[in-house]
């Protein structure tokens, strides 16, 4: 029944997932993009990433995003029969991926113990917002939650602004990465122990380490790290900014003295590269109001693309600040992508694999009778019963 995705890394490998909205959605399609055969898991009303969908429409864009190559089916682990399908499929499968307040599934007697002593080979991986351990586990946590209870807001900003969320959905896609390589590395680890593991990912974790910067900020100062708008976040590197154009701006980030030295000659201003105040980084954070005004002088005077073609014939670290649909239909985007938009793909690329082809998200129980069917081996008749009984 499982269908073979060719020579792809996961190929031999069968996910139960139970990922709603983001976090544990992204994690699977990480593995359905690897080859791995993802059966999408949803209550008969649907998760509530699916339930979000304005009415007429099957799913948002989200939805549709991260849920491509996936087979959908419903299951009511409410309903005893539903929790007894769910057994049967965990004897077939390799991972069982959920991303539910901690304790859910230990409360519907679903949890990693009962499901491990089904399937010892089972990997079950588990992704919360503060762990499944310690005082905080019970918190509530959505995204800009994590994002205010991890410091991220906190350095958010401008100085004299309150704090401010980051504007992607940073913390639920930190998270689902992180998902995703704790399971290929249980899947690794099991090819030579032959026994599955419990796996979780804390969001809160994951973004931790995002905060380095402002550590240092406060180890070198002792002070509480600042919000510091678009200059670096531990105030110890200059230029680091987004600066104005004539039609826009562009991000620039000097790193070495060559890439300052490039800047200026690209900017004409070569009469500065011995100037004590700029020569070397320590005086430009020194002269950091003094910096940027030098580069933005000179910036607001141009296109933002403009900036951008003078900057990379220098090799400077520079990039146009660029807007959702400028982003989607960039010709680079579609040249690693295909589609009349760019269609999210996998980042991770093995070479001398198989691609896997994009599949649409499906509906919500499109594929109940194949799997229930085709891979349980149940009749028709017998899932037409499960549907009546509410158990799928």
């Amino acid at each position: 029944m499982v269908q073979s995705q060719g020579n792809t890394p996961l190929s031999d490998v069968t996910v139960l997932d139970f990922g709603q909205i983001f976090q544990g959605p992204y994690a699977s399609f990480l593995l359905a993009k690897a080859g791995a055969f993802v059966i999408k898991i949803e209550p008969p009303r649907g998760e509530p990433g699916r339930r979000r969908a304005e009415p007429g429409k099957s799913a948002t864009l989200p939805f549709a995003m991260l849920n491509q190559n996936k087979h959908a089916i419903t299951l009511n682990l409410k309903h005893e029969r539903g929790r007894t399908l769910l057994f049967e499929m965990t004897r077939r499968a390799d991972v069982l991926l959920e991303n539910f307040s901690p304790g859910t599934m230990d409360d519907l007697g679903v949890g990693w113990s009962r499901l491990h002593d089904i399937n010892p080979q089972l990997i079950y991986a588990s992704g919360t917002g503060f762990g499944i351990s310690g005082p905080d586990r019970d918190n509530l946590a959505m995204d800009m939650t994590i994002q205010a209870a991890s410091g991220i807001m906190s350095v958010t900003g401008f100085p004299d602004g309150p704090p401010v969320k980051a504007g992607p959905t940073l913390v639920d896609f930190m998270g689902g990465i992180h998902l995703y390589a704790g399971i290929v590395t249980a899947l690794y680890e099991r090819d030579r122990s032959g026994v599955g593991r419990l796996v979780e990912v804390a969001m809160q974790e994951a973004v931790y380490p995002t905060l380095a910067a402002s550590y240092d900020y406060y180890y070198r100062t002792g002070e509480i790290p600042p919000r510091t708008g678009n200059r670096q976040s531990g105030l110890n590197s200059a230029p680091y900014n987004v600066f104005p154009t004539a039609d826009g701006h562009v991000a620039i980030h000097i790193v070495t003295e060559a890439h300052w030295r490039n800047l200026l000659k690209a900017m004409g201003r070569e009469e500065l590269i011995d100037d004590p105040r700029f020569a070397t980084n320590a005086g430009r954070v020194a002269h950091m109001d003094e910096t940027d005004a030098l580069v933005a002088e000179w910036t607001r005077t141009l296109p933002k693309m403009e900036v951008f073609a003078r900057t990379k014939a220098y090799r400077i670290p520079c990039a146009p600040v660029r807007n959702a649909p400028e982003v989607m239909n960039d010709p680079h985007m579609h040249h690693r992508e295909l589609g009349e938009i760019v269609v999210p793909s996998t980042p991770l690329r093995l070479h001398g694999t198989d691609r896997v082809d994009t599949r649409p998200s499906p509906t919500i129980g499109q594929h109940n009778s194949e799997i229930y069917g085709g891979w349980l081996g149940l009749s028709s008749g017998e899932i037409a019963e499960l549907k009546e009984i509410g158990a799928i």
